[in-house]
């Protein structure tokens, strides 16, 4: 069993790097400068805590709005249970679908239970991208609808206070 524990040079590491990697040519080297650490130490730490799952991921999140990407729709679709995971895969493997995921029917009134997240340019292109997915889930579609959002929210995860 992996032991789940930071010592005090990790939540700095957590602290310095959780709202995003300095925009510098070697980001792991400012944070090691600024934490008086070496770039070997921070990286080696960062991965340590990466393998035994205290973080899980150090990724690029892209503003899709200020890359021109305006509109976009949580399309929800009722496939059989059985063959979620498997058609969940090839949706997600879109290169226009940012997350895919299975969640819980809640019957009557909600039979979806496969959500795929779409953002495009403008409304026609969504649907057409919906139209991709549809043709991809074949008669194992049995209905979906979309969601488009109305406004933008500031996401954000876990943060570690000092």
């Amino acid at each position: 069993m992996i032991e789940l524990t930071i010592d005090v040079d990790d939540r700095r590491i957590i602290q310095a790097t959780q709202t995003g990697l300095p925009l510098t040519p070697c980001p792991y080297h400012t944070i090691a400068e600024q934490l008086g650490l070496s770039a070997d130490e921070v990286m080696g730490r960062l991965q340590r805590m990466l393998e035994s799952g205290i973080i899980r991921r150090i990724g690029a999140v892209p503003n899709h709005y200020a890359l021109g990407f305006k509109m976009n729709g949580m399309t929800v679709w009722d496939v059989p249970d059985e063959q979620v995971d498997d058609l969940g895969q090839g949706v997600g493997q879109l290169d226009f679908v940012s997350h895919c995921y299975c969640r819980p029917r809640h019957l009557p009134q909600w039979p979806y239970n496969l959500f795929a997240m779409v953002h495009a340019r403008t409304q026609s292109q969504v649907e057409e991208q919906i139209q991709q997915i549809a043709e991809l889930l074949g008669d194992f579609n049995r209905g979906h609808r979309t969601l488009y959002s109305t406004r933008i929210l500031k996401k954000t995860g876990l943060r570690i206070g000092k």
